[in-house]
Protein backbone atom coordinates (compact mmCIF):
# COMPACT_ATOMS: atom_id res chain seq x y z
CA UNK A 1 0.00 0.00 0.00
CA UNK A 2 1.26 3.63 -0.88
CA UNK A 3 2.43 5.47 2.30
CA UNK A 4 0.54 7.86 4.09
CA UNK A 5 3.00 10.38 3.06
CA UNK A 6 2.83 11.77 -0.07
CA UNK A 7 4.94 10.33 -2.34
CA UNK A 8 6.06 13.12 -4.79
CA UNK A 9 5.42 12.55 -8.56
CA UNK A 10 8.56 12.27 -9.36
CA UNK A 11 9.54 10.04 -6.51
CA UNK A 12 6.70 7.41 -7.72
CA UNK A 13 7.38 7.39 -11.35
CA UNK A 14 11.43 6.65 -10.20
CA UNK A 15 10.30 3.81 -7.92
CA UNK A 16 8.03 2.59 -10.89
CA UNK A 17 10.75 2.71 -13.64
CA UNK A 18 13.03 0.44 -11.21
CA UNK A 19 9.94 -2.02 -10.27
CA UNK A 20 9.79 -2.70 -14.10
CA UNK A 21 13.63 -3.01 -14.63
CA UNK A 22 12.95 -5.52 -11.69
CA UNK A 23 10.21 -7.14 -13.16
CA UNK A 24 11.97 -7.28 -16.54
CA UNK A 25 15.62 -9.03 -15.53
CA UNK A 26 13.31 -11.68 -13.89
CA UNK A 27 15.72 -12.52 -10.78
CA UNK A 28 12.88 -11.72 -8.27
CA UNK A 29 11.46 -14.95 -6.88
CA UNK A 30 7.26 -15.30 -7.67
CA UNK A 31 6.26 -14.46 -4.23
CA UNK A 32 8.48 -10.98 -4.45
CA UNK A 33 7.38 -10.53 -8.21
CA UNK A 34 3.86 -10.22 -7.43
CA UNK A 35 4.63 -7.85 -4.71
CA UNK A 36 6.64 -5.56 -7.19
CA UNK A 37 3.89 -6.17 -9.32
CA UNK A 38 1.01 -4.68 -6.31
CA UNK A 39 3.38 -1.58 -5.94
CA UNK A 40 4.40 -0.63 -8.91
CA UNK A 41 0.35 -0.81 -9.01
CA UNK A 42 0.14 1.57 -6.50
CA UNK A 43 2.54 3.63 -7.82
CA UNK A 44 1.14 3.83 -11.38
CA UNK A 45 -2.31 4.91 -9.75
CA UNK A 46 -0.35 7.89 -7.67
CA UNK A 47 1.07 8.62 -10.99
CA UNK A 48 -2.53 8.72 -13.07
CA UNK A 49 -4.00 10.84 -10.34
CA UNK A 50 -1.29 12.85 -10.36
CA UNK A 51 -1.36 14.00 -14.24
CA UNK A 52 -5.61 14.26 -13.87
CA UNK A 53 -5.16 17.24 -11.33
CA UNK A 54 -1.94 18.66 -13.36
CA UNK A 55 -4.19 18.38 -16.22
CA UNK A 56 -6.91 20.27 -14.44
CA UNK A 57 -4.90 23.04 -13.01
CA UNK A 58 -3.32 23.64 -16.39
CA UNK A 59 -7.11 23.70 -17.97
CA UNK A 60 -8.27 26.10 -15.14
CA UNK A 61 -5.03 28.56 -15.41
CA UNK A 62 -5.87 28.16 -18.92
CA UNK A 63 -8.76 29.87 -19.00
CA UNK A 64 -9.67 33.50 -19.94
CA UNK A 65 -11.62 36.00 -17.39
CA UNK A 66 -14.77 35.37 -19.42
CA UNK A 67 -14.58 31.64 -18.67
CA UNK A 68 -13.93 30.55 -22.60
CA UNK A 69 -10.36 28.33 -22.85
CA UNK A 70 -7.41 30.93 -24.14
CA UNK A 71 -5.39 28.48 -26.86
CA UNK A 72 -2.11 27.79 -26.26
CA UNK A 73 0.74 26.23 -28.73
CA UNK A 74 4.16 24.79 -27.60
CA UNK A 75 6.40 24.90 -30.22
CA UNK A 76 9.37 22.75 -30.30
CA UNK A 77 12.44 23.01 -33.08
CA UNK A 78 12.93 19.92 -34.85
CA UNK A 79 16.57 19.82 -34.99
CA UNK A 80 16.35 19.92 -30.79
CA UNK A 81 19.55 17.79 -29.14
CA UNK A 82 20.06 17.10 -25.90
CA UNK A 83 23.00 19.16 -25.64
CA UNK A 84 20.88 22.21 -26.94
CA UNK A 85 18.09 23.54 -24.79
CA UNK A 86 15.12 23.47 -26.47
CA UNK A 87 13.20 26.87 -27.71
CA UNK A 88 9.77 26.98 -26.63
CA UNK A 89 7.16 29.64 -27.93
CA UNK A 90 4.27 29.81 -25.57
CA UNK A 91 1.28 31.42 -26.19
Amino acid sequence: MVEKKTISFEEALRELEEIAEKLERGTLSLEDSIKAYERGMELKKVCSERLVDAEAKIEFLSKAPSGETVKSTVKKKKDESPSKPAEEDLF
